[in-house]
């Protein structure tokens, strides 16, 4: 199942481990990525806190943790070519996973539905 946040992430849940990206309208608003900074696996986040920054020709951009969890794995071809978050935002660019602290968090976030009328909204 995937979510959306207020502030362009989205996460996809297997089980209880979440892969955390930026969508597609984040990285039109970035522009081309030039550098992607990613989280300490091993990592404790908080919902709503600071987990990676993207960097782009036009800004630095925080990515936040769309819910609690410990970082399990990060997407080692950013490293290589962090243009992948604009290439393929939503799939292949994807930022980190992490496991489900409180699965009651997700209930906050919005669905495909949802995070489409919020963007049109913007």
């Amino acid at each position: 199942m995937r979510y959306y946040t207020d502030e362009h992430e989205w996460i996809d849940v297997e089980g209880d481990i979440a892969t955390v990206g930026i969508t597609e309208y984040a990285q039109g608003q970035l522009g081309d990525i030039v550098f992607v900074e990613l989280p300490e696996v091993g990592a404790m986040i908080e919902q709503g806190k600071d987990a990676a920054v993207v960097e782009s020709v036009k800004a630095a951009s925080d990515v936040y943790a769309p819910i609690t969890g410990e970082i399990t794995e990060v997407n080692p071809a950013l490293e290589e070519d962090p243009s992948l978050v604009n290439t393929s935002p939503e799939d292949g660019g994807w930022f980190f996973k992490m496991t489900i602290a409180a699965e009651a968090e997700l209930d906050a976030l919005m669905d495909e539905d949802g995070y489409k009328a919020f963007i049109e909204d913007l």
